[in-house]
Formats: C-alpha cells, structure tokens, sequence
C-alpha cells in the first residue's frame, strides 16, 4: 500500500470516528426512559428534508436532535432515486442547492470516476457551466448528508420509531415530548415532522387525509378518479385479465378491480410505490437478479400476457448515473410500480408498513428476475435485462436493495392554506412563500380494473406539466393554530392530490426543511406559536439564506 492510500484511509476512519460522537445507533447516551433532556427543535425523519432542517438549526447554533427510525439518512435522495426531478432548476436555493452543488464537486474529483471517465458519462443533471449536479449515486448522496451532519455536529438517533398510539404529550396545543416505541422520550420547544408518513403530525391530532379528493371539492379538474387521462403507462394491447382467459367466474389476476368510479370521484387509494433500483451493466459490478424466496408466477401472468399479446416494449426506465449505474424508473403498462398494493400503508401501524414493504420488495424482485429468465419473455428483452443486475458497491448492507421504498404520497396535513391544482396553475397564488415548487403535476397509476370488454386498463396516471414554478405557501406547512402551535410539516405538506404530485420532489422537500427550521428558530425567539410569526421577517431571513420565493422569467 502507497503511503497516499495509507493516509487516506487514515483521515477516513477519524472521520468516521469522529462522527460515533454526534451520531448514535440508538441513541446510547441516553439513558433508557429520560425525558429531561430538552432541545430547541426536535426533527423526526432523516429524510433529505429532515437533514436539511436539522442542519440548519445546529448552524444557527441551538440544539436539534434528528430521530431517524431507519439506519440511513438522506430518505429517497439515497435511497435510489438519483434522477433529480425539478423541472427549472433556478428555483432550486439555499441549502438544498448547496446539496447539489457538494455532488457536482464530488464528481469534479477524478477519483470518483472508477466505471468509466468523467467524459464518457452521457447521462443529464451535469450541465457545463453550471454551479450543480443533478443526478448521482446512491453512496455520494448518503456522504454528502452524512457530512452535512457531521460538520454541524447534529446528533442522530437512529432505529427509534414513533409510538403510534400514545408518542405525542401535550400541553393544550403545545408538543410537550414525543416517545420512541422503545420508551426513549425527546422534550423540545419546537418539532419539525421531515417523514414521508406523517406519523408526528398524525399522533399530535392535527387534520390530515390520503388519498384523492374529488375534483370538485378545490375546483380542480385532475384530481379523483382519472380514467380519461390515463394514458401514459397505460396497455396498447388488450389484455385478458381472469385467470381462466374469457371466464369472469373464474376471478381476477392478481392487483385487478372489477369496476372503476367515474372520472373525478374521490377515493382513499394510493398512486403506486416502486423501489428506485440503482443497476448497473458492468459486469465486475453487476449482480444478477435475486429471485425471491416466495417467488409467486401468478403475480407476473399479466405481465407475460401482455408480452404475447404483442406489447415488446422494455418495460423499464432506466436514467444512467455515474459510474454505468442507473436510476431506475417504472415505464408502460406493467414495470416496477406496484399499483394497488399501498392502500394500508398511509395510516398502517409499523407492522403493517413492514409487511407492505416487503410485499414490494418480493414483487420486485420477482419482476426483475421473471424480465430476464421466464422462456415466456421475449428473448430479446430476457437478453436486455440479463445484461443488467444489481451494483454490488451500493445499499452494501441491504444485500444490493435500496433501503427505501419510494412512498409517493401518504398522509398530507390539512392546513389553513391547501394547496391545489390552481396553485400550480397559476390561477391563485400564495402571498406567504417559502419556496418555490417548479414540476409538473404527476400521479402515477392507481388502480387496475377490467373494461367492459374484460381487457386489462390502468387508471389514475396523470401528467400535466408546461406551466411556471409557483410560490408554496408557509401556511401549508404549519397545522391549523387551534390544533398544534409547535409543529412544522416540510414533507406531507397541506396540498391536494394532484398538487402533491407537484409538489413532492426531493429538492422541494430540502428548500422546506431550511425554511421549516427557520421559521422554527423565530417562533423560539418571539416567544409564540409558529403561526403568529412575523412572516415578513421571514420573508427577510430566508432571502438572506439564498432561498428562492419568487420566479421571475
């Protein structure tokens, strides 16, 4: 080993030490039970928004401690999904542009080529001339927080769930603490719920719904059931869905409803979750695809009826990362989104998600394995995917699988200010931004149901984009006054469906961490609930932190 090499790997296991400190597996330094140790703000949820927000109370110097019930910071942003959707990317400031300014100076490093030169790489999101990267490797992500973490000396405590039934106490609307399944209690004058789930905002009593409202309830037209627009990701052949083909007596395949509501009716289902699958084509770093224990071939029978009935699409999307990886995608009629398998998973219980998890992990794995083995696959799609596999190099301890399932939507808080399709539009506007949303609206599938002539269709994909980025209003990440005076909601903000979809890009998620923590600190220093704060002073503050509130073309 060269002396170079010998110091680098010094300098990395101090740094690694060094951040054992303010990073504790299960919160060891704190005795089993206590609740006398109080902090400034208390973040639940190390997702990128929730590492943001933490960040930014420590660099502010109060105290902050971020719970994060898993064992990985960063949620989505490294969990796989390393295809940054923004839409324009001007709108993206502050803190969360600093992310993404940290991976373009990582990929100026030679070294952090080892799959193929900085010159090869033809995928998007590294644009000459510009200050930020916008698509990375699983690994680089997790750094990149893990040293925002470490520079600010944020303690972490990892593998601690939200009691469900009793993790709130409060004092009138004021959260008092919060405690772990464990009994581990965490006191605080301000607390920021970053999870996907809404779990803290759920237990502290405040409004929240899932699911798609009908569209006349905001005057929306996208919104509830969506079969007219429904025509992306959708079958291009028709597909026979009982199990006996031509028998209803016989059931339905697997995921199929028998009917579906009219356009535009509300219901309590879920746009599809999928796992962002990080692959790669380099044989030294490929691993082949793992076929699960309980491997299940009904679960993939429309899949392979749709590839007799003449659909030979790669169904797949696969955006190359660095180093010959991907950011794979769901694409066409049946692909890795698991439509219709999440229902319980917004109001679940931890057992419950657990279960849904691994349903989607199975089904995943299956679909892969079945794309690039099953004799009923086109052998030219059986050899495309043979050609990919897992990256060893990355989720190295989740046996390859990302650690996060990709939770679309869940819970989102019903606040005074709800932001809708109108919003995006531009047909109303919020007066109170706290940042800047700029994608177009996007619900993946939500259902499968047979047609009237017992064909295969899928309902609720909507995409509509081409309209400006728009202001997100403060009050859709603060609950109703009446409900909770100490809580911010960044992730499962106050939107509609469709606004969501919006809405709920990890750049996003970032800008309305900072600006939940911010507001957070002021609300401290006034002396009074997060929804009194003075919101031009704000205004003023996150403008001197570089966040973007208003887009002028």
């Amino acid at each position: 080993m060269s002396k170079k090499t010998f110091c680098g790997l010094m300098v990395l296991l101090c740094l690694f030490l060094a951040n054992l400190v303010y990073c504790n597996k299960r919160g060891d330094d704190i005795p089993s039970g206590r609740s006398d140790i109080s902090y400034d703000v208390v973040v639940y949820g190390g997702t990128s928004g929730g590492v943001i927000a933490a960040v930014k109370v420590a660099r502010e110097g109060e105290s902050v401690v971020l719970i994060e019930p898993g064992r990985h910071l960063g949620g989505l942003s490294s969990g796989g999904l390393g295809a940054t959707d923004i839409g324009n990317k001007v709108v993206i400031g502050g803190m969360s542009r600093e992310f993404y300014q940290r991976i373009r100076q990582h990929y100026a490093n030679d070294t952090a080529w080892k799959y193929e030169k900085r010159e090869q790489f033809k995928g998007r999101g590294h644009v000459k001339g510009e200050d930020a990267a916008w698509t990375f490797e699983p690994n680089v992500a997790e750094k990149i927080f893990n040293d925002l973490i470490f520079e600010a000396k944020v303690k972490v405590v990892y593998e601690e769930k939200l009691d469900l039934k009793n993790g709130v106490k409060k004092n009138g609307t004021r959260i008092i603490e919060i405690m772990m399944e464990s009994g581990l209690k965490f006191k605080g004058k301000m607390f920021i719920d970053a999870t996907y789930e809404g779990d803290l905002m759920a237990v502290a009593g405040v409004s929240y719904t899932f699911g798609r409202e009908a569209s006349s309830k905001y005057s929306e037209t996208l919104n509830g059931v969506q079969v007219k627009n429904a025509i992306y990701h959708q079958f291009i052949k028709p597909v026979d869905g009982y199990i006996k083909r031509g028998d209803p007596s016989s059931g339905l395949l697997p995921g199929i409803n028998s009917f579906v509501e009219k356009d535009g009716i509300g219901d309590k289902k879920i746009q599809a979750y999928c796992f962002r699958l990080c692959a790669t084509d380099v044989p030294d770093n490929r691993r082949p695809w793992p076929k699960p224990k309980n491997y299940n071939p009904m679960r993939y029978e429309l899949l392979l009826r749709n590839f007799e009935a003449g659909d030979h699409r790669i169904p797949w999307n696969p955006v190359m990362m660095p180093n010959r990886k991907t950011d794979s995608n769901n694409n066409y009629a049946i692909s890795t989104d698991n439509i219709g398998m999440n229902y319980a998973y917004p109001d679940g219980d931890h057992e419950i998600r657990r279960l849904i998890i691994q349903e989607h992990e199975d089904y995943q794995k299956g679909l892969m394995w079945t794309l690039a083995n099953h004799k009923r696959v086109p052998k030219k799609i059986r050899e495309y995917f043979q050609k990919w596999g897992l990256s060893r190099d990355e989720f190295v301890d989740n046996d390859n699988w990302p650690h996060q399932l990709y939770v679309r939507e869940a819970r989102r808080m019903v606040s005074d200010y709800v932001m809708t399709q109108n919003n995006c539009q531009g047909r109303q506007i919020a007066e109170d931004p706290v940042g800047l949303a700029a994608y177009g609206m996007d619900s993946h599938n939500i259902q499968r149901y047979i047609d009237k002539n017992g064909y295969v269709r899928n309902e609720g994909d909507v995409q509509v984009h081409d309209f400006p980025p728009y202001p997100i209003s403060y009050r859709s990440i603060v609950p109703k006054e009446s409900e909770c005076t100490n809580l911010l909601v960044p992730v499962c903000v106050s939107a509609t469906h469709i606004a969501f979809g919006s809405i709920r890009m990890e750049p996003v998620f970032m800008v309305l961490g900072q600006s939940a923590a911010t507001a957070a600190l002021q609300a401290i220093n006034e002396g009074i609930s997060v929804q009194k704060i003075d919101y031009q002073k704000l205004h003023y503050r996150l403008l001197v932190d570089k966040q973007i509130l208003e887009w002028k073309e």
